[in-house]
This record gives C-alpha cells, structure tokens and sequence, in this order.
C-alpha cells in the first residue's frame, strides 16, 4: 500500500527526520529497558526497603500491568488528546515516575510509582513507530523501521546488563534516576521537533466532531483481565498454579477468562471499540501476532534464565554474566542492517522471518548442549546467535503485519502487537521459571535412583572425598559428614544444571515450530513508496 493510497503522505517540514528519530527512539528505548533492568536488582530492592524478596516481585508485575492497560487504548488516545500531546505526557509522566521510584522509602510507595511509570511508558512504543513513520518519505521509511526495531529489540538485551553492572557497583536507585536525564532530554527534543501531520488533525477534529462516547465498560473489562493475567504469571508458580490450596491462582485464572471473553464479545459488537479486534481478522497481521508473542517469550525466557544459570552454577556476578550477554548485542544491530537492506531489494519477509525462527531454535538447542565445564565464550556464541535470530525476525515481522491492514486499522493495530510482544516477555519469564524449578526437582529424584550406598562407585567416591577432608580437619566424623555435603551439593549441581537446559530446549522447539505459522502468511514483499508499518 502506497502512502497516497493510504493517505498519510508526510508532511513537508524543515528539520532533518533523523534528528526526529533519535528524538523519538530515545525515550522508546528507555521504557523497553526498564521491562527488564529491574529484575536483577530485585534482591537489592528487597534489602534495601526491608520486604521480602517475594514480595518484591510485584515491582516487575505492577510495571507490565499498567503497560498492558495503556498499550492497546494507545491508538484511541492519540487521537483524542493528538499524537503530540499524548507523545509528550507520557513521557512526562515516565520521567516523572521514574524519579520518584528511585525516592520510595517502602516497597508499597515503590509499586505504586512503578504503576504510574507503566501507565506513561505504555504510549511512547506506538506513538514513536507512527512519529517515525510520518517523519521519513516512503521510500527511507525502511530505515525509519530498523532504527525503531534497534530500540525495541536491544533494550531488554542490554538490560540485565545495565541493571547488573548498576547494582553491583553503585545502587539500585540509580536504574531509576537514570531515566530523568535521559528523559528531560527527549522532551526537550520532542517538544521541539515531533508536529502532528495535517492527516492527524483532520482525524482527530472528526472524531471530536462525531462525539462519540468513551468505552468505560470496556477500560473496566481491560484492567481486571490484565491485572488478573499479570498477577496469576507472577505468583502462579509460588502458589503451584492450580494446585493452589487456597484457590487464588484458580479464581485469577476464572476472572481472567471470563474477563477476556466479555472483553471480546463486547468490543466486536461496539461502533468505538477501545481495542479494535477487527483486525485479527487479517491473516498475516494474526499470524504476526502469534509470532511475536512467542518469540519474545523465547527471548525473555533465555535472557532471565541464563544470568541465573551463570550466577548460580557458574559464579559469576551480575555485571560479568552481564558482559557474557551483551556481544549479542553488536550481532544484532549488524543483523538489523543487513535485514532492512534485504528488504529493500525485495526479499520476501516470510524468507526472512522462517530463517529467523529456525536461527533462534539453533541458538537455544545450542545452549541446551552446554554442560559445567565450558568457559565464558561457549555462552556467548549461541546467545549471538539467538539474538542474531530474533533480529531476522522482528523487521520483517513489522513489514509483513501491516502490508495488507488497511490505514484506518493500523493505529488499533500497532497497540495490540505491542501489546502482545510485552506480553510474551511476561508468559516468557513465568514459564520459564516453572520449567527450570519442577524439572530440577524431577532430575534431583532421578539423580537419586543412582545414588546408592551400596553402589561400588559412591562408596568409591565418597572414601577418596572423606580422605581430602580428614587431611584439612582430622576429624573423621566432620570429614564423613562434609564428603556427604559434597556429594548433595554435586547432585543438586547437576540437577539444577540440566533443569536450566531444559529450558533452552523448551525454547529451541516453541521457535522451530513458528516456522509453520510463517508458512500461513501471505507474499511479504514491499516496493518502493510502501508503507512498512503502522500509525
């Protein structure tokens, strides 16, 4: 679709559109990376505000139930408030509640700021694709897009690194006030260089015109199902999902189903819906959307267990497992130019999505074959390589979602697909973390079955340990009981090890199987002068 059929041609200005980008990007950026920067400082948090580490969970949650509320409404209040407008307060807002994290003096007054920040980053995702769109002609817009895919897709890469180094060596509070520099200075910029196209005003003096009422049902039907979803991910495998006694995760799960289908029914059947679910009915923008889930539920599933793997079996703190991760990072930005050039030259996008799938399968099979003994490079490589997939993907996914939607649905629909790639991340984390604690208790039950005492080959090897220790303490109970210590420890090693490329596995066959919802999509390729996103 051209931008004259569309009707979104951009407006003529006179500043240079790569000023706008790097104005926009900015704060973009910064919301992605606190959806992860936070959850190693989670222990420090806790310590910090005298609450338990438990508790101290709901400083992630809070955060993404708040984005998940905002991200789908964004489209309907850019229109109603102008995209500018709505650019600039949440930005103020985010920049404004971060501060204010970093000054709680108890956990709840944090969790409460976190909200407020959650409710001001959700809009700055879809705002800043639209902003960047309107601000490059059609035929740079593909650049426009790798540069928004840079932002989106390295944030929660770097973020546990970020986050590590911070609270290694300065305080947690710092990931908090890091934003108000960065933040003043993209409202500065924004304030000076974002203007609403004429095609936006137009909409939005019709929409003022025909008065149509706000959807208060449908907010309402929207906070109880996101607030449900986040807090059952959360907690579920704390309260053993639905084994839980007391019935919580069973009652969050039934509020939450109920809550998504009158949700649904609702918002089909409305002339102004809050979310707009007409647009799933497009096959490739539905099949997108699937993906992205998925594949950001690999990625944050990878990114929250293997710091824990290094830190745990391997001990390394959290800026050098920080550092183990962040190569990805350089292999993604090379893969994002080499994609965008690709797409240019009319390489179709399913190509490049099905060689991203298949890329990131390799990378978490790859991890899924380490063992105790390998050394910090044999992490690195199939963590680039996963990343590398992630980066064939996202790109493309942005061209092939939107090709076929018409304008008027690409506002609702860019909210809804940021909506589902957080979302991802969060099912991500949950189930990873489920995965990894229920297998390690099944590889420890395992491991005992060959833990014998009248094995020839424990007895073997806890005479040789008990001999170590009677040289040091010369106490052959102390040396007895600490040979027996030893061997628990190797068993839980090894137990808490394959557990961890349980996980890896896991991921490597949620990303091969993608590979057939790309096969359902339509023909992806873009031709000069289109549209390779959305409002």
């Amino acid at each position: 679709m051209t931008a004259e059929a569309s009707g979104r041609a951009p407006p003529a200005r006179s500043v240079n559109p790569w000023l706008v980008a790097v104005a926009v990007v900015i704060p973009t950026f910064m919301e992605v990376l606190d959806t992860t920067i936070a959850n190693v400082a989670l222990r420090y948090i806790a310590g910090g505000l005298s609450a338990p580490v438990t508790d101290s969970e709901w400083v992630i949650t809070s955060y993404l139930a708040a984005n998940a509320i905002v991200l789908p409404i964004s489209g309907w209040l850019a229109i109603r408030l102008g995209r500018r407008n709505y650019f600039l307060l949440s930005i103020a807002i985010f920049t404004v509640a971060s501060g204010l994290c970093g000054m709680a003096t108890s956990l709840n007054a944090l969790i409460l700021f976190r909200v407020l920040q959650g409710l001001g980053g959700g809009g700055l995702q879809p705002s800043s694709q639209g902003v960047l769109l309107d601000a490059f002609p059609p035929e740079r817009q593909g650049a426009a897009m790798t540069m928004f895919s840079m932002a989106a897709l390295l944030a929660p890469v770097v973020g546990p690194t970020v986050g590590g180094f911070i609270t290694d060596n300065y305080s947690w509070r710092l990931i908090f006030y890091l934003n108000l520099p960065v933040g003043l200075l993209a409202l500065g910029m924004c304030a000076a260089l974002v203007v609403d196209p004429d095609y936006l005003k137009t909409e939005r003096a019709a929409q003022r015109a025909r008065r149509q009422s706000f959807d208060s049902l449908g907010l309402a039907l929207l906070i109880v199902t996101m607030v449900c979803w986040e807090i059952m991910l959360t907690k579920g495998q704390e309260w053993d999902w639905l084994g839980d006694p007391f019935l919580r995760v069973q009652t969050l799960l039934g509020l939450f189903l109920a809550g998504l289908a009158t949700l649904v029914y609702r918002e089909l059947r409305i002339a102004n819906p809050l979310i707009n679910f007409h647009t799933l009915a497009d096959r490739n923008f539905r099949s997108c959307c699937i993906i992205v889930f998925c594949a950001f539920g690999v990625l944050y599933a990878n990114t929250t267990q293997l710091p824990a793997l290094l830190q745990s079996l391997f001990g390394y703190d959290a800026t050098t497992s920080g550092l183990v991760l962040s190569p990805a990072g350089l292999g993604a930005l090379v893969m994002l130019f080499v994609v965008g050039r690709l797409l240019g030259r009319g390489v179709d996008a399913r190509v490049l999505m099905a060689c991203g799938v298949l890329t990131m399968a390799a990378g978490n099979f790859w991890m899924s074959r380490m063992n105790l003994e390998i050394g910090p490079w044999q992490v690195v490589w199939p963590r680039v390589v996963l990343i590398a997939g992630l980066s064939l993907v996202f790109a493309p996914l942005n061209v092939a979602a939107f090709l076929y939607l018409p304008a008027v649905l690409r506002g609702p629909a860019v909210g809804l697909l940021a909506l589902l790639r957080n979302e991802g991340g969060s099912v991500g984390t949950s189930v990873a973390q489920t995965i990894q604690e229920r297998r390690e208790q099944f590889h420890t039950l395992r491991l005992n079955e060959s833990i014998d005492a009248l094995s020839p080959q424990v007895a073997h090897r806890l005479a040789e340990v008990q001999a170590f220790f009677m040289k040091s303490t010369g106490d052959p109970v102390l040396s007895h009981q600490l040979a027996l210590k030893s061997l628990e420890n190797l068993r839980h090693q090894q137990a808490a090890s394959l557990a961890y490329f349980d996980v890896f596995w896991s991921c490597a066959v949620v990303a091969a199987l993608l590979v057939f919802l790309v096969a359902l999509m339509r023909r992806s390729v873009i031709a000069k002068g289109t549209l390779v996103g959305a409002e």
